[in-house]
Formats: C-alpha cells, structure tokens, sequence
C-alpha cells in the first residue's frame, strides 16, 4: 500500500542520509493529504509513490519551489500525463513506472533482445501479476517494457488486451500484455517469446517493497540539486 511504501522509502533514505524531512532533504508524499501535511520547508527533492492522487498538487509544488521530482506514480490520465511533460519544462523529474534497480536493467535487456528475437519471428506477449488491492491493470511496469520493446523495434507492434471478443488468429505484430490480480503479490513481470520449438522468458520478481525504495534512493540522489535539463524518463 502507499503507506508501506511510504514508510519503506522514509527508512531506506533515512539510511542513506538523504531523506531529512522539511530540511534540505527528500520528501515522500502518497495522496494529497500526505502533501498537505509533510510540508515542504527547505526541500531539495520530492519523491511521489505510487498513486495519481493529489499528482497537480505536488507537480504545483515543485515548480513554485524549483525543486527535482522523483515520479513513479502509474494510472495517470492523459491530462495528468500531459502537466507531468509541461513541469518537465520548467524542473528536473525524473519518471519511471517502477524503481527497482532489476526492472530497468531488464528494460535495457528487452530492447536489445527482441531486436534479434523479433527478426526471427519470436511472438512477444507480457504477463503481469499483483497484488488484489491494486486499481490499475495492466501495470505501469507491464506498459514500461511493452513500449521498450516497441521502440527498439520503429513501433511495429500493436498492443492487445483482451482475445474473447475476437476469434481469429494471432497477428504477428501484435504484443499481448495480460494481468493477474489476487493475494499479496507485490509484483511479477514476465515477458515471453515464443518461437518456433523455442521459448525464451525474461522475469521479474519483487518479493519485497523494499526493492522499490532501494531504487528511489538511488534516484533521488541522482536528482538532488539538478536543473529543467535534467528531465528524463528512467529507461
């Protein structure tokens, strides 16, 4: 939950010595009201955890006060996608679905891989599985290395959700990303190429929300101090 999440970070950059709360440190915010009540006194870096709540607030934020943005929010709409763009503009994000430190190498994997596995006529499909308190399907992960893929191979592919309403067979430029909802399953990520007598499948596995805080440190090191240049998405 954002809460765990919230409090893993808070321990890990507490660890790091990066995280001093309303005093030249990061702040971590959840929905609007964590905003409201964290405050923003002398900060150098705020750090949005999974959640579209309250996104314009802390993007409001960060341009009054010209402080970097770790992004990591998933689920946005487009409207709330087009202001996150707009503020890069004006103030260092930093934005990636997901802040393992595993997930994006994995992400600069799939590009070089289904280059070479794409050319031999590999089916791609994507599984994603969470936990079943989780609003958004499929995950900001599952999209993250669907579009990685697509952009290493000049966007041939079109992404399919759902195979019942249609009966026919498989195109093969189509990239299939389905979602598993149930339990506490804090989030796997497998992506499939199927050949012919062959299949080859990257994973990922996050058995702990930890991983994720490990990686926001990480990048909120990184964005500590940095300018409107530094924009970027974290792939």
């Amino acid at each position: 939950d954002t809460a765990g999440i919230q409090r893993a970070f808070l321990c890990a950059a507490q660890q790091h010595d990066v995280c001093q709360l309303c005093a030249g440190g990061v702040l971590v915010v959840g929905d609007q009201d964590d905003l409201c009540a964290v405050g923003f006194g002398g900060a150098q870096g705020l750090h949005q955890v999974p959640g579209s709540a309250g996104v314009r607030d802390e993007q409001h934020h960060v341009l009054k006060n010209q402080i970097p943005l770790v992004e990591c929010s998933t689920g946005l709409s487009k409207e709330q996608t087009d202001y996150l763009l707009d503020a890069g503009k004006k103030v260092a994000i930093l934005r990636s679905a997901n802040m393992s430190v595993g997930v994006n190498l994995l992400i600069k994997l799939l590009k070089e891989a289904s280059q070479k596995l794409a050319s031999e006529g590999f089916d791609i499909e994507i599984v994603e599985k969470h936990h079943n308190q989780k609003l958004d399907a499929p995950s900001g992960t599952a999209l993250a290395l669907a579009d990685a893929i697509n952009e290493a191979n000049d966007e041939q592919y079109e992404y399919v959700y759902d195979r019942s309403q249609v009966r026919q067979k498989r195109g093969n430029k189509e990239l299939g990303i389905s979602a598993v909802r149930g339990g506490t399953i804090v989030g796997d990520h497998d992506v499939i190429f199927a050949g012919e007598d062959e299949v080859v499948t990257f994973s990922h596995r996050a058995y702990s929300r930890a991983v994720f805080a490990k990686g926001s440190v990480v990048a909120a090191k990184y964005m500590k101090g940095k300018g409107s240049c530094s924009s970027k998405s974290a792939r």
